[in-house]
């Protein structure tokens, strides 16, 4: 089969092509795993943090891509909840203990980390960590709901805020144009502010329904109760924190920081960025039932998350793409047979 290998550790910036396509063997189920011919994988900075060794890999070489849908083809022996043809996405999760904190335990398994990804034509998977895709999903939509959506879900819960109060979201990618969807269904009285670095991230946040839009390093215009926070850097982890009003929640949704800035978290000041009870809460991965719960939220409060899709080969140029933080929603790769129209054909 195809796949793009991850063979060695590097900086993007030094090595421009750090994947490579590859034949290797397809994959055989276990008793309790899935099949899963892979026709769209989404493009997650994870992905980055993983070849710049911030997150490393178990192994290398390894398959990328935890943002997987494609349809079962082959089932273990004692696989019961799915069959032959169902169309299915994989996350983060690859497996773990299944238990309710299943998200920092030590049995958790990384899609594309510690088990070979969906940047491939195949792949296998328990089936407990492979969902049914609503119906009203195109593949290549349903790709980002797995992680930027589903982990969004986790953090917009872990905010803890009610309808009406104010939620910032700072960086505006592929889980934060999802979250302000979900947002604006959950808790139409509130006002959403977005902090963008583009003023085409910012244009298209009020595109997307938010009250207000400005940089990273711009004074909203009241404090937030709730930020959510999606970069990879601390500048705007500092900004969100004085911006917070006091009792405030700043949610950092990101596996890794890089290290670029982190030299600025030396200018905290107490009174200004910490003091009056505010709070700082990260996200850990993502659990099976935030998947789960996530998708058929996503259904019901008609979410559209929006894609660009490249091809397979072009995965360097996707993850370069997503690097410049020049995107507009997420990058999603075509690998198979995609279903790109829902199953009425609206």
């Amino acid at each position: 089969m195809k796949a793009m290998l991850l063979k060695r550790i590097a900086s993007l910036h030094d090595n421009p092509e750090p994947l490579t396509l590859a034949r290797i063997p397809c994959p055989e189920p276990a008793s309790d795993e899935i099949l899963i011919a892979v026709s769209a994988c989404g493009v997650c900075h994870t992905e980055i943090d993983e070849i710049e060794g911030r997150t490393p890999p178990s192994f290398l070489p390894i398959v990328p891509g935890h943002e997987v849908v494609g349809r079962v083809v082959k089932t273990g022996a004692r696989v019961s909840r799915l069959a032959l043809g169902d169309r299915v996405g994989v996350g983060w999760i690859h497996e773990s203990s299944g238990d309710i904190d299943e998200n920092i335990s030590d049995q958790f398994v990384a899609t594309g980390r510690d088990a070979n990804g969906g940047y491939a034509e195949f792949m296998t998977v328990r089936e407990d960590y492979a969902y049914p895709i609503p119906e009203c999903f195109t593949d290549y939509e349903a790709a980002p709901l797995l992680c930027a959506g589903g982990v969004g879900y986790r953090a917009l819960k872990l905010a803890n805020i009610q309808n009406g109060d104010v939620l910032g979201l700072t960086g505006f990618g592929g889980s934060g144009h999802l979250v302000l969807q979900l947002a604006r269904n959950l808790y139409p009285d509130s006002e959403i502010y977005v902090f963008a670095r583009s003023t085409k991230e910012q244009a298209f946040a009020m595109h997307l329904g938010a009250s207000w839009a400005g940089d990273t390093a711009d004074m909203p215009p009241k404090p937030p109760y709730a930020i959510i926070d999606t970069t990879p850097v601390w500048r705007p982890v500092l900004a969100a924190l004085g911006f917070l009003r006091p009792g405030g929640t700043l949610v950092i949704n990101a596996i890794r920081k890089e290290d670029t800035d982190k030299q600025a978290m030396a200018s905290i000041d107490y009174a200004e960025h910490l003091w009056q009870e505010k709070k700082v809460q990260t996200v850990a991965n993502v659990t099976s039932h935030d998947i789960r719960a996530f998708l058929e939220v996503a259904a019901s409060a008609g979410i559209r998350p929006e894609v660009r899709v490249y091809p397979l080969e072009d995965a360097n140029k996707a993850l370069h793409a997503l690097r410049s933080g020049h995107i507009r929603g997420a990058n999603v790769l075509a690998i198979g047979q995609a279903m790109n129209r829902t199953i009425n054909g609206d």
